[in-house]
């Protein structure tokens, strides 16, 4: 167990979305922290609450209800004026790097606009420095300074976003997806150029991918969520070799082995998932779970150490593993 203190602590956060059927509980009751320097991969179908939890944490959209303290704040209490200096300390990179970039901007412009923004620096000369400084930093070419996003491949615009989520030089990233729309071998780069931020840096990420392949490549501790809440966490290693919850098991169960040789069986999941709208008091997974019992219909199951810092959110967790 890492004895320093955390430098993101979130606190039974909710967001839930009003619709004519009812309230849409997207985020519900999620609770984590992150030491610094650290990386929390947060996994899950598409429709889990992922991309709603981190933009819920740096309020980009307003959290329901809940308590987010990053660096000892609580940033859901702070005012417009407090929350713009915190954002020099929290950033974000968005999933889609052509959708996320200003197509009317140059490279120039997109990564200097934060620093102007901010008014971090005292003069034209002192920007197109640091914007140099930033694209050698991700590893783009001094020449495309002055290209625009439709110019530049995939994996280029990716490190456009990098680069300008990092010109305030921020202390927490929230990553939501930044590989899933690039080329499998482009992935690697970016991948390996995050991990190399983050130790000359010290950054502190919270990857959000549906790709556990991915998220093991990188993360400290993963958080498996499904319908708005977390069912399993744990440290990388340990979720990959002793998974407790049956949907993390299924999810591992489905990544691909590239070996004709070596096979394993898959976990099918079966039955209708669950609304999120209104849900029950029940577990969101049982009308999928292979061992659902009773119990498991009547009551929500509390994230429980299973011990070694292992969570999970089960009713049957002792009976079946």
């Amino acid at each position: 167990m890492d004895d320093r203190k955390p430098i993101l602590q979130v606190s039974h956060l909710k967001k839930y979305f009003k619709t004519p059927k009812g309230m849409l509980h997207a985020v519900d009751d999620v609770s984590f922290e992150i030491q610094a320097g650290k990386t929390l991969g947060v996994v899950g179908e598409s429709g889990c609450g992922k991309s709603t939890t981190g933009r819920a944490i740096l309020r980009l959209i307003e959290p329901t209800s809940g308590e987010v303290r990053f660096e000892g704040k609580d940033i859901t209490k702070l005012n417009k004026q407090e929350l713009r200096e915190m954002r020099k300390r929290m950033q974000i990179i968005f999933q889609d790097p052509y959708s996320s970039l200003d197509a009317r901007m140059t490279i120039s412009d997109i990564i200097a606009e934060p620093l102007k923004l901010h008014k971090l620096c005292k003069s034209k000369r002192e920007i197109n420095d640091r914007v140099d400084e930033l694209m050698e930093t991700v590893g783009l070419s001094e020449r495309l300074v002055n290209s625009y996003p439709h110019e530049l491949d995939g994996g280029r615009r990716q490190r456009v976003g990098i680069a300008r989520a990092l010109a305030l030089n921020p202390s927490f990233i929230v990553c939501d997806e930044p590989v899933s729309a690039l080329d499998v071998s482009i992935q690697a780069q970016i991948l390996n150029l995050m991990q190399d931020l983050q130790e000359q840096m010290g950054l502190t990420y919270i990857f959000i991918t549906h790709n556990l392949s991915v998220v093991n490549h990188l993360a400290d501790e993963i958080a498996v969520m499904y319908l708005g809440q977390i069912v399993e966490k744990a440290p990388a290693v340990e979720l990959f070799e002793r998974p407790l919850h049956p949907y993390t098991k299924a999810l591992l169960s489905a990544i691909p082995v590239p070996s004709v040789k070596k096979r394993k069986e898959i976990v099918p999941l079966t039955g209708e998932i669950s609304s999120p709208i209104d849900p029950p008091e029940a577990c969101r997974f049982a009308p999928r779970c292979p061992y659902a019992e009773d119990k498991c219909r009547t009551a929500v199951p509390a994230l429980e150490n299973q011990g070694g810092d292992h969570f999970v959110a089960c009713c049957l967790c002792s009976k079946i593993n």
